[in-house]
């Protein structure tokens, strides 16, 4: 088969613990929460190295030398092409990865966070393929919270209005789709699913896997032991 002319790019944090979600960390602890960061991250990876796409980048930021389940990840990327993240706020980061990846792989990006392990390989490249069609210009993931999981551009350099975004915000994925819609005249829109942020999220998207997930065992091993 051949491969969807579009690239994935993934925006991650090594899990360290203490920097990893630190939003679940206040009620779970920095190493638990790392714990599931770094599931979540490897579920993320797995469906990336799967989907049927012609490309497949990492934008990471942090030390994975002090990450959990360091050797699992750095194992997993070294199937992928890996480019540091730029920029202070996360929108300036998000911007600066969709203008640096599309210099590695030219053509439609689709850009995702590791906040949803719940996707699929067959979701990423049902997404990539939707991304590739033409007359499409743009895709939109939005998240339950208000935010968003997913934005594909035909044309990845034209992300730069993203820097001027504040992330982590009930609007965020409002004001997300606004500044698509100011620049592609079509945008297609994803599924909405649930980003990790909260003990009720990690329930949730738990309760959406398989058994053989990293994050439904890690999240079952953590509600065992710590919770």
């Amino acid at each position: 088969m051949i491969p969807v002319d579009a690239a994935l790019l993934v925006v991650a944090k090594a899990p360290v613990p203490g920097l990893a979600k630190t939003r679940l960390a206040a009620s779970i602890g920095p190493g638990p929460a790392a714990d599931l960061a770094a599931a979540a991250l490897i579920d993320t990876l797995v469906a990336m190295r799967d989907a049927d796409v012609s490309a497949r980048i990492v934008a990471l930021t942090g030390d994975l030398g002090r990450a959990r389940r360091a050797e699992e990840i750095e194992d997993l990327l070294a199937g992928f092409v890996v480019i540091a993240q730029h920029g202070d706020a996360l929108g300036e980061r998000l911007a600066a990865a969709h203008r640096d990846a599309a210099v590695l792989a030219p053509g439609p990006l689709l850009q995702i966070g590791m906040d949803t392990p719940q996707v699929t390989a067959e979701l990423l490249t049902t997404a990539a393929n939707e991304l590739a069609r033409p007359g499409v210009d743009a895709l939109f993931g939005p998240a339950s919270d208000g935010g968003w999981w997913a934005l594909g551009l035909a044309e990845p350099h034209r992300a730069s209005f993203l820097a001027g975004i504040v992330m982590s915000r009930p609007d965020t994925g409002t004001r997300t789709l606004a500044g698509l819609q100011t620049i592609s005249p079509m945008v297609s829109e994803l599924a909405t699913l649930t980003d990790v942020d909260t003990i009720e999220d990690v329930v949730t998207v738990a309760s959406e896997l398989g058994p053989g997930s990293h994050f439904r065992r890690a999240a079952e091993a953590g509600r065992a032991t710590s919770w």
